[in-house]
Order: C-alpha cells, then structure tokens, then sequence
C-alpha cells in the first residue's frame, strides 16, 4: 500500500522561527530594561523628580515697625494664597462654578482665564486669603488648585500712622511711608526647600533646606503712638470743624530732635487701598507739602537785628498808623499800633515793624538766619519726596521783596522745617538732625550739634514769643495757652497762591509752640490749610488746636506743672535699642 502523505518543507522552520521571533522579544525587552536602568537612568531619574521632587519658596517675615516704646505699628500676618495650573484643570468641570463662588469671581469669567492660559503652569486664582478661607477652596478637592503661605501687612492703629508707616503692595514692597523708604531693611530675604509632592500637590515628605529664609530687621521709629492718636484726634476736630482743605500737625522733642508724632488730614485706611481715588491723600504733608508761612517767620528777622547789633529787644520801631509804602505798595498791619518795642513788634505781629527792621538791615542778614536754621534745605529724614523748601537770592530783592520777606512771604517751608527751626531758639540756638528713628542714649549724646546763633540771642528771642501767649505782656493769642504751664508761640496766616497770584478770601492758618515755655520739652507745628467760615487767622484756628495737642503731651510725658519742682532729666530714648545699624537714606 502505497504512503500518499508528503513532507512539507515549511514545517521544518516555523518552530525555528517562532523561537527566533520570542528570542528577539526577549532581548528587546532586556535591552529596553538595560537602557533604561543604566543608560536612561540619570535621564529617568529627573524626569521621576520634576513629578514629584519640588522645589519651594519660603517666605520671609517682614520686619516688625514699632514706636518708640515698642508698640506694633506694622505687623506681618501669614496668610494663604490660592494658585492654579490651568494644564491640569477642565474649565467645563462640575466644581469651577463652585470654585468661583467661594473665591467671590465670576464663573464666566473664571472659566475665560483658564482657557487663555491653557499652555501656562501657574496662575494666581486669589491671594491673601485667610487660612480657613483656602481649606474650604482646597476641600473642592479640585485637580491643579494648590496653595502657598505668604504675608500680609497689618496696620493696627490705620489711618492714624497711615502717612507715616505707608503701605506695602502685593508682593509686599513698601509704596509709600517708612515702608518705602526701609523695604529692603524690612523685606528680608527668602529661601528654599526641596519636597516631595503627590499628584495633586500636597507635600509627602520634607527633604531638605536649601536656603533658610532670612527675616527683615525691625525698626523702631521716633513716634510715641500716645501722642501720635492724641495729635491725630485734635488736628481731625479742627479739620472738620473748619471745613479746611487740609491740616497738618508736628511735634518735635527739643532736646534729641526725634518727631514724636506728625498727623495730617483728610488721611485713608491703608487696608482698603480700593478706596483711595486721589493719591493726593497719601502724601505725608508734614514732609512733602512747602507753605509761605507768614509770620511764623518774623523770629528770624528779629534774630537777625539782634545779631547786626543796631537793634535790642526794647529798641523803639515807630509803626505809625499801622500802614506804609514800600517799593509802590503797601505793607500794612492789622491795627495802628503806633511805637512798638523790638519784642512788642513780636507780640503784636506787626508787619510794618518787621519792613522797618529789614529796610534797615537788609535782605542779606535775613537770608543768611534762614540758611542756618536750615531753610532752602531737605530736613534728610529720610522720608519719601521731603521738600527742601525755598530761600531766596536777597541780591535779587527789591525793597518790597526784602519787606514781606521779613513777614514770611517769598520764602517756602514744611511743617518739618518750622519744628525744626523753632527747636533752635529752644535749645540755646543749636541745630540737630530730624529723625524719624528712635534713638539709644549712645545716639543721643553723639548727635551733631551746630551752633547757628549765639544762647543770648535764642533766649531773647524765645522770651519774645513768650508774650504772644501772655496777656499780661500785650499777648492776644491767649486760644494757646494751657493750664499750669506758660508757653511760647507765634501765629501766621498767609494768603494761598491761586492760578492768578495770591487769592484775597484763601488763606492758611498756622501756629508753633513751644511748651513749657522755661526749658522747653517739645516744639509743635500746626498748619490748617485754607479755613473756611468767619475765622481764618492764625491766632483763632491754629492756636486752640496747639493748645489740646501741648496740654494733652505735658500729661503724657510726665512734665512738671511750671511751679512744682522739676527732677534731674533722666536719659531720653533708653528705653529701646536704638536705631544703630540702620542704612543711610
């Protein structure tokens, strides 16, 4: 019988092939897993870690603002803010209408924003949130919403240091005020930490540090936050009361020339920047705003005839019929006050009297008493925009000029510049700095102090503004005068100048005191800007806010009344560490 079944000969390589085609499987998986743990391996490794492994900020602290005697004027609290990374996040999801309801936006809008940076890792959804307001954001449990612990600046006196501690923007640079001038004193410096997060981004496990952040240096400023609310209180009063455009208000520490407080009006709440619609209203005036400052200037033209020795404070200057020309026009007093002393010229403010004085005299000695008292120059506080002020050229005057010059007009001034001059008479005629700082009792006894005119002259003229006040002596400003103490002052009022010369029914109302009156303690500076109603004088607006803001300090810095007996001075300013260190501004 014959076998019909024949041999294929492609039954005898397909098992050969199979096996080749398994064998070659097997190698390319082994060479996959070679390459991948030896080759590929550094290149896998970074990949694994830019999923997991991060790299995150740590945020430094900004320093600490305090007064004089350590209370909180600036204080950083930690808050949260909420970030997103749009690649992870369907804007069409079920949760971002609940998203955008718990962060108070617009759903629409919401969804807008994520679809227009689709291609972009990080965008801010809200910042500055309260903890318990982002963990119940964070319990939507929404893929690609993350958070990240900043500060935030808290003020806790507001408007009342507003113009003098500033504010920081978001990121949390200073804008305006000590905060702008001090940022990188305050700022500190960040650092940096390695973490494992999952995918969602929550962290797992802290590796390590690679930067310790560094926190900002604290500092201490001149302020007494007391007197500081009480100025703020008094010059707001007065403000309203007036229906004036502006005021401003100083005081100054005779003996170490710290600014103990500097208020000003209208002012803002420096935590809801949303309301400020005039910058106008931040400036601090008491630094950036320059006056004519009428009368309050005539001091220094009497200092000026008591140094060229043709006058002495009982020399008689005949005023006539309170009125006379000089140069075409006229000078002219408020009354007839006839023959006036050198001193009385000073109690009755009398215009006529300083025209004689500085027709005698000239414009050259006035000019060169401004100068020293440090007229025409910045104060160097340091504060943000300080105004240096401006002193004429007397070789440029003309007889009328050289006239109103010697009553305070055609020269400019701040507040700070007046505080400090009349420091000068108070402190046997010797200049020092203005600070803002505070100062230890090392800075105290080193300060610079420059002799501008002799202790004779500044006492004479200090007993000069003694009588403005003291009806006894022909004073009439008696609005400045406080119970249990005698003080030391002058009035002014100048005319504003409005867009065609000085305007007849504008004017600004200032007055500086100096209290008490015997080795005074503080030297304070009102300015009320164009008053409104009957009164607009000097004497009658700005003298009675003076008088509550002198009496309210003599109880808050312990002065004895005029006739107890007064204790050895103990060292200012010892309270603290002082502000060694400090960069120069």
């Amino acid at each position: 019988m014959i076998d019909r079944k024949k041999t294929n000969p492609a039954d005898a390589w397909r098992p050969m092939l199979l096996l080749l085609i398994m064998a070659l499987c097997v190698g390319a998986a082994g060479w996959k897993a070679v390459a991948l743990h030896v080759l590929e391996r550094d290149f896998l490794q970074e990949e694994g870690d830019a999923r997991t492994v991060r790299t995150v900020p740590l945020v430094a602290n900004r320093g600490l603002i305090t007064d004089r005697n350590g209370e909180p004027l600036a204080v950083s609290t930690p808050v949260m803010s909420l970030w997103a990374d749009p690649s992870e996040i369907n804007p069409r999801g079920e949760g971002i209408g609940e998203l955008a309801r718990l962060l108070e936006l617009d759903a629409v809008a919401l969804r807008a924003r994520l679809e227009e940076n689709r291609e972009r890792r990080f965008m801010y959804l809200q910042r500055h949130l309260a903890p318990f307001e982002a963990e119940r954001v964070l319990a939507l449990g929404i893929s690609g919403v993350y958070e990240q612990q900043e500060y935030r600046r808290f003020y806790p006196h507001g408007e009342v240091t507003a113009h003098l501690i500033g504010f920081n923007d978001i990121d949390d640079n200073g804008q305006e005020g000590m905060e702008r001038a001090y940022n990188a004193w305050l700022k500190g410096a960040p650092g940096s930490r390695r973490v494992i997060k999952d995918r969602r981004g929550n962290v797992i496990e802290a590796l390590n540090t690679i930067e310790l952040a560094q926190p900002g240096k604290d500092l201490r400023l001149s302020i007494d936050i007391r007197l500081q609310n009480l100025v703020y209180r008094e010059l707001k009063s007065a403000y309203l009361e007036r229906r004036a455009t502006a005021a401003t208000a100083v005081v100054l520490d005779v003996e170490t020339g710290e600014v103990l407080a500097a208020a000003n009006q209208p002012s803002y709440n420096p935590h809801n920047k949303t309301l400020i619609d005039d910058h106008s209203v931040t400036r601090n005036r008491a630094f950036t705003d320059i006056y004519e400052p009428g009368s309050t200037m005539k001091p220094f033209t009497i200092a000026a005839a008591l140094e060229s020795g043709r006058f002495t404070p009982d020399t008689v200057i005949e005023t006539g019929n309170g009125w006379m020309v000089v140069g075409g026009r006229t000078v002219q007093d408020l009354f007839a006050y006839g023959a006036l002393t050198t001193t009385g010229v000073i109690t009755k403010s009398s215009n006529v009297g300083t025209s004689l004085i500085a027709a005698e005299i000239g414009a050259g000695p006035i000019v060169d008493v401004l100068e020293r008292f440090g007229f025409g120059r910045a104060p160097e506080t340091g504060f943000p925009g300080e105004q240096a002020g401006v002193v004429p050229d007397p070789g440029r005057l003309g007889q009328h000029a050289t006239a109103v010059l010697s009553f305070g007009y055609g020269v400019s001034a701040t507040a700070v510049h007046l505080a400090r001059a009349y420091s000068i008479f108070a402190d046997e005629g010797r200049r020092k700095p203005v600070s803002l700082l505070g100062l230890s009792e090392r800075e105290i006894a080193g300060l610079p102090r420059e002799r501008v005119i002799s202790p004779i002259i500044a006492a004479q003229v200090l007993e000069m503004l003694e009588t403005v006040v003291d009806r006894s002596r022909g004073g009439a400003v008696t609005g400045a005068r406080i119970p249990l103490y005698q003080v030391a002052g002058k009035t002014g009022t100048s005319h504003v100048v409005g867009a065609s010369g000085y305007e007849e029914n504008l004017h600004n109302a200032l007055f500086v005191g100096l209290a008490p009156a015997v080795n005074p303690e503080i030297v304070v500076v009102v300015i009320v800007n164009e008053p409104r109603g009957d009164e607009h004088l000097g004497g009658a607006v700005a003298a009675p806010v003076f008088s509550g803001i002198a009496a309210g300090a003599m109880r808050i810095l312990n002065v004895p009344p005029d006739d107890a007996p007064r204790p050895e001075p103990a060292p200012r300013g010892s309270v603290q560490t002082g502000a060694e260190g400090l960069p120069e501004l």
